[in-house]
């Protein structure tokens, strides 16, 4: 041999652009920034990535559980693969013993006789501190008493590649006449069976093609609505969906997916893979605690769990525990379901509105509300029987986590004890884009 194995074959770490709903669940969470994304695909840097696995459980479809052994001078770059469709052919002994250059070393690497290497040294901090990182606290396993969800039912690796529902309601609910346009979406799937979970998401195929004549990909929602559909006895879901008329930096952008979802007529059918998510779940076990936390269509899983609670209630099956909802927009008129929250009892759920952009008051966000109340918090972090939820824009993620590890330190309490307990027992869930 003239140089180590591990400098020659390693086990690249890949994302599969057929299953892959685009969630950035896998980005969010990197802790080296070894994952980044085009306007299409989702990819995995191999000069960064460390191999911690710490993106493979919070994948909701698997599509990030993926490997190819290659070698190391000739590992697939991230433009090859910005330009995949699907994942390459695993390479045979013969075609990497070609690639590397010494068939031997080669071999050696691809029939296992030595140990590939799948580490790499973390990226370091410039400023020579550690960064708050909120993601290192989000669990990636469900709370203990959830219910089993269903994964992957349809989609590209499936046996049936989607399922078809048909359009049962579309109803705006943000003030008409506004720039924002956010619908309520029944999608009713007929006599076939299509279970969620308070948490879970689907993905929606818009028809057509992009600019370079590729069917588009899914597009991912959150569940709207409880286990027992949007209307109980029915085989329904619902989706809260935001027009996409601006990206990030406010050029004029129309999102394919979401403008196609906000036209939909009564009737219409759409074509729908999933579901997926199996951690980001609502307890089940009597007197949980439940705090949301979320800004805009971030709502969608709250108001499921929300609704399911509200049930079991009405239903006299469940001694709930406390619910806490904060919620964020940038004015009152641009916050879905602001009338059906208002009608809630007082005593079921604690409601706290922050809105950032009110014409003539000072701007108020999430973290802002959950400040000042510390004190609930505080009792919460301490009860295994609370969970805490957060969805919305990753912008927020760092702030409300941050929230909570000031609220934590102010009481007395050992942040880093009760952070690790969170992840450990999947009571803190973040689900940010």
């Amino acid at each position: 041999m003239n140089a180590p194995l591990e400098a020659a074959v390693i086990k690249q770490h890949l994302i599969d652009p057929e299953i892959c709903i685009r969630c950035n669940t896998c980005e969010s969470i990197c802790p080296v920034g070894a994952i980044t994304h085009d306007s299409r695909n989702y990819v995995v840097d191999v000069s960064k990535c460390n191999w911690c696995n710490d993106c493979i459980s919070p994948c909701p479809t698997g599509s990030i559980d993926n490997y190819r052994r290659m070698p190391r001078v000739k590992a697939y770059t991230l433009e090859e693969q910005f330009g995949w469709d699907e994942l390459p052919a695993e390479l045979s002994v013969v075609e990497i013993a070609a690639l590397a250059g010494d068939a031997n070393e080669a071999v050696d690497g691809a029939v296992g006789t030595a140990q590939v290497t799948e580490t790499a040294a973390p990226a370091a901090d410039p400023s020579g501190q550690t960064a708050f990182n909120s993601a290192q606290y989000g669990a990636t396993l469900p709370p203990w008493s959830a219910a089993h969800p269903y994964t992957n039912l349809y989609g590209p690796k499936a046996a049936e590649k989607t399922i078809t529902a048909t359009v049962a309601g579309n109803v705006r609910v943000t003030e008409v006449g506004k720039e924002y346009d956010t619908h309520h979406i029944v999608l009713d799937f007929g006599q076939t069976p299509f279970p969620v979970l308070e948490g879970q998401s689907i993905g929606i195929v818009p028809p057509g093609t992009d600019a370079q004549g590729r069917a588009h990909h899914a597009r991912q929602y959150s569940i709207a609505s409880p286990r027992n559909g949007e209307r109980p006895g029915y085989n329904n879901l619902s989706l809260t969906v935001k027009r996409v008329l601006e990206d990030h930096q406010g050029n004029p952008v129309r999102g394919v997916g979401s403008n196609y979802l906000c036209d939909l007529k009564v009737g219409d059918t759409v074509q729908v893979i999933g579901p997926f998510g199996a951690s980001f779940l609502m307890p089940n076990h009597p007197r949980s605690h439940i705090v949301m936390i979320c800004t805009g269509t971030g709502s969608a899983p709250m108001r499921a769990m929300t609704e399911w609670r509200r049930r079991l209630r009405a239903s006299g099956k469940f001694e709930g525990g406390k619910l806490m909802l904060f919620f964020g927009a940038r004015t009152q008129s641009e916050l879905p379901y602001f009338g059906p929250l208002q009608s809630l009892p007082k005593d079921f759920i604690d409601i706290h509105f922050a809105f950032s952009r009110t014409p003539g008051s000072p701007k108020r966000y999430v973290q802002d509300l959950m400040r000042e109340r510390a004190a609930d918090l505080a009792a919460l972090l301490q009860d295994p029987n609370a969970y805490f939820y957060v969805c919305g824009l990753k912008a927020m993620e760092e702030g409300v986590v941050m929230a909570l590890h000031d609220v934590a330190r102010n009481a007395g309490l050992n942040w880093d004890v009760i952070g690790a307990a969170l992840r450990r027992d999947g009571r803190l869930h973040l689900e940010t884009y």
